[in-house]
């Protein structure tokens, strides 16, 4: 069965879609693991139609999604498809070109959903094409799930130069992220901070301000429902010009920790590196800065059904005046975690 049987062409472009679907679930797993490498996801189709491989981008130095299905596949492979959510690589960097792997397997169609913004990577599916492979470009709304999932960081770091920023923050329903006499733990349920540290494996850096590291004594780390660390720890980091303490949690004791000497929210991510996705956690000012800067690309809010009337508030001093200088901002996802709210919001663009 190929792509082009007439009447089988719907059954095998559901197929298809179906495996890159499943391409870009495997590809979360790449969150937070492929830096500096996109996160990407792989499902290799074997002549008959049947999943043979699958795969996601390994850490650096490892294997690429494409290659990792393919090894999987093995001969399963040869007269197959490759469903993929990036375009294939066509460099040598520290492993080789994805598409020589693709061609070396005997891969006869390629279909891929989001182009490679990387002049030293691009060119894929031209290199394919050449050599006889029937190489299509996923439908819009595929292209579309790929750019907004786990790929979004990395392409937002290719086109702007610097880190995608989510500011991330627990509150009451009158915006408060800790009580008059500072208590803080916990404002939201437990479901609301299992999602939390979930989100935490998938980044790559938590920061902090100074202050919130010397109220809180935060670790930072990703934890399991048990409280035991998780095998995936991002790196933490505070930001400020006051010193961070030997014995401050956040340092811990895999050298995973950063102190960020400076108040430019600019210059903290310029500071952290060749990484993809930064989560700011805290506080209120450190907050503000990076709504003041214009470097907050979205924001991921739990809301606990809960009222202070008093306390500390979510954000302050993000550089507005007047109603009409607020940050406004669509919400993208809503879904209730036990009796908190979350919602997912990105800037709005008009």
């Amino acid at each position: 069965m190929t792509a082009t049987d007439g009447p089988v062409a719907g059954q095998w472009r559901r197929l298809e879609r179906e495996a890159l679907a499943d391409a870009i679930r495997l590809s979360r797993s790449a969150s937070g693991v492929s830096t500096p490498n996109p996160p990407v996801g792989a499902v290799v189709l074997d002549p008959a139609g049947d999943v043979a491989g699958r795969g996601a981008t390994e850490a650096p130095g490892g294997r690429h999604a494409e290659v990792v299905a393919l090894d999987e596949a093995g001969e399963r492979a040869r007269g197959g498809t490759l469903l993929v959510t990036l375009e294939p690589c066509d460099h040598q960097g520290r492993t080789g070109p994805c598409t020589s792997r693709a061609l070396a397997a005997g891969i006869a169609r390629v279909v891929y959903a989001v182009r490679d913004p990387n002049p030293l990577a691009a060119g894929g599916s031209e290199t394919l094409r050449r050599a006889g492979v029937d190489v299509a470009r996923a439908d819009d709304d595929e292209v579309t799930a790929a750019e907004q999932g786990p790929l979004r960081a990395w392409l937002h770091r290719q086109r702007s130069g610097r880190p995608y920023v989510t500011w991330k923050y627990a509150a009451t329903l009158d915006g408060r992220v800790a009580a008059a006499d500072g208590t803080s733990r916990w404002i939201t349920g437990p479901e609301s901070r299992r999602h939390v540290h979930g989100r935490r494996q998938e980044i790559d850096v938590i920061v902090v301000g100074s202050g919130t590291r010397a109220a809180d004594d935060p670790s930072l780390t990703a934890r399991s429902d048990d409280g035991s660390p998780t095998r995936r720890q991002p790196l933490r980091a505070v930001m400020g010009l006051t010193d961070v303490p030997r014995d401050a949690s956040v340092r811990g004791t895999d050298g995973r920790f950063r102190h960020l000497a400076t108040r430019d929210p600019a210059e903290a991510l310029a500071l952290l590196g060749d990484v993809q996705h930064v989560l700011v956690e805290g506080g209120p000012r450190l907050a503000g800065a990076f709504l003041a800067a214009g470097l907050v690309d979205e924001v991921e809010a739990y809301l606990a059904p809960i009222v202070l009337g008093a306390g500390r508030s979510a954000v302050e001093e993000a550089g507005v005046d007047t109603l009409g200088g607020a940050h406004g901002f669509e919400v993208r996802e809503t879904t209730t975690m036990g009796h908190d709210v979350y919602l997912r919001m990105t800037p709005r663009t008009a």
